[in-house]
């Protein structure tokens, strides 16, 4: 298939990524150091109507049903008083991070912290579809947002940065002396969203109760991977800051015409967490391009029992989730570190472009005159547009940039990507890791479209189409071989995988 690069294509990509990359993860002292630990949550709701990412369609907000937050962490290793390394985590209440925006929010705290390194700077999404835009220009749908009375996507991207360098101005001055915790528990959020068909096509959310359909394409990933992290006396206090990765998208109410940080709030609600609080959630994406917190089948039966139930989808999935961070911290707490190996990488991949074919230009032709013939007034038209933009550009831009972080936290990685991934590449990495812990979040630093496996671009159906991807399969494992290949370098103590042993 064109998609894919021949063997050969594929030998040399990896060789000059290679050649190109200083392997610093392994020249790295791997010492136990002292963190010091800091954290703030900041309200981004905006006081007048905004434009909603995350559907084909127009929609201005009617108004909020909850608030759209950012929580920040920060973390700064130091031995002997001398700083090692640091990060400042975010995670904010948006459907995707881009580039333009990473790069401000970088700009801005480089004013406010000069001491610390913007590059060590980590944002990721929860991936609500009810929540501000961020940028016209830099994003694959093109919406009709009136020039009066709604907040523009760039002045909420500057309202959003301004806030977000304020609450990590907060964290950066009140961190203090931290321990940390690390602990796993399973609860069921995410499920596969693919339905397959007896022709061996695929479909997003596809009908399941029809003659054709033959099971759902790939797996899931039920754990839920969670950090805790204290700057006092754990026994005294709720954590300062609890990591809570799990492989689903905040979706729920994704059609809705309210602001909605759909079923984060509800975890935040749940566990006393607000922004004038003392104790604060980052809810973190694990690989999930494919999963949804939603069954495609056996929906009348789900229904039911949250009528029984008497509460809304997204408080019956935060209830599942909160319950799984309550017990796991009451086991944890035994075991807190107070000094732990801290490391902290940034990588820019190169990596290959999926590329358009003369098939998929026809399609998209064909799809652009059908949508202007009925007056299509959604984005599709312009979706495809831009696959002819990059069918004409691919020769000359058949590889892209993306950028990673690998952080060790004790017996715990975290990798991070730019991309909707699909849950297999996440469970690859999982479970090579010579980490006893390993958390996968998306999302990071620059939406770049999903990235499906080779099975689910064999299936076709959206987010596993062209248009749906920048990147092809072979950049998937790309980035697992690189992200597996940094993680196991800063456990060089380790001799086999903690998670898939």
């Amino acid at each position: 298939m064109e998609f894919l690069a021949s063997s050969r294509e594929s030998v040399l990509i990896r060789l000059i990524l290679s050649a190109c990359i200083i392997f610093s993860a392994f020249l790295l002292p791997l010492r136990a150091a002292e963190l010091r630990v800091g954290a703030a949550m900041v309200d981004i709701t905006p006081d007048q109507p905004i434009a909603l990412a995350g559907q084909f369609y127009t929609r201005i907000s009617q108004g909020g049903e909850t608030p759209i937050t950012a929580s920040v962490l920060v973390i700064e290793a130091l031995e002997n008083g001398k700083k090692m390394d640091e990060v400042i985590l975010v995670s904010m209440d948006v459907v995707a991070i881009i580039t333009p925006f990473t790069e401000t929010v970088r700009a801005k705290l480089a004013k406010r912290i000069p001491e610390f390194d913007p590059r060590k700077l980590i944002l990721t999404a929860t991936h609500t579809h009810t929540s501000g835009l961020l940028s016209v220009e830099n994003y694959e749908m093109a919406y009709d947002i009136p020039k009066e009375g709604v907040m523009q996507p760039a002045e909420f991207a500057e309202f959003a940065a301004d806030r977000i360098v304020e609450a990590a101005v907060r964290a950066w001055e009140s961190r203090r002396i931290g321990s940390v915790a690390w602990g796993l528990g399973h609860a069921v959020v995410g499920m596969n969203r693919r339905a397959v068909y007896a022709d061996g096509s695929a479909k997003m959310y596809g009908a399941t109760n029809v003659p054709e359909f033959r099971g759902i394409e790939g797996g899931e990933d039920h754990g839920v991977e969670l950090l805790y992290f204290w700057n006092d006396d754990p026994t005294n206090q709720k954590p300062l800051a609890t990591c809570v990765n799990l492989a689903c998208p905040s979706q729920v109410v994704e059609s809705r015409r309210m602001i909605n940080a759909d079923f984060w709030h509800d975890v935040r609600e749940d566990l006393g967490v607000n922004p004038s609080g003392d104790s604060f959630v980052l809810g973190l994406p694990g690989a999930a391009g494919d999963l949804a917190p939603r069954t495609i089948f056996r929906k009348a039966a789900e229904a039911r029992m949250l009528e029984l139930r008497g509460i809304t989808a997204t408080a019956d999935l935060a209830s599942r989730i909160v319950r799984e961070v309550e017990d796991v911290r009451s086991l944890v707490e035994k075991e807190v570190h107070t000094d732990v190996v801290f490391h902290h990488l940034t990588e820019t991949l190169t990596l290959p472009v999926r590329k358009v074919t003369s098939e998929e230009v026809a399609e998209a032709e064909k799809e652009i005159a059908a949508a202007e013939a009925k007056g299509d007034k959604t984005s599709r038209a312009h979706w495809y547009r831009l696959t002819l933009d990059r069918f004409r550009n691919q020769d000359r831009e058949n590889t892209f940039q993306a950028e990673i972080h690998i952080l060790r936290i004790g017996d715990v990685a975290i990798a991070t990507n730019p991309f909707e991934l699909f849950q297999e590449y996440g469970t690859q990495i999982k479970a090579r890791s010579k980490a006893l812990q390993t958390l996968v979040i998306e999302l990071t630093t620059d939406a770049r479209r999903y990235l499906p496996t080779a099975r689910a671009v064999a299936g076709g159906g959206y987010s596993a189409i062209v248009q749906s991807n920048t990147a092809s399969p072979e950049a998937g494992q790309i980035l697992v071989e690189r992200s597996v290949e940094l993680i196991n370098g800063l456990f060089p103590d380790q001799e086999k995988s903690g998670q898939g042993k």
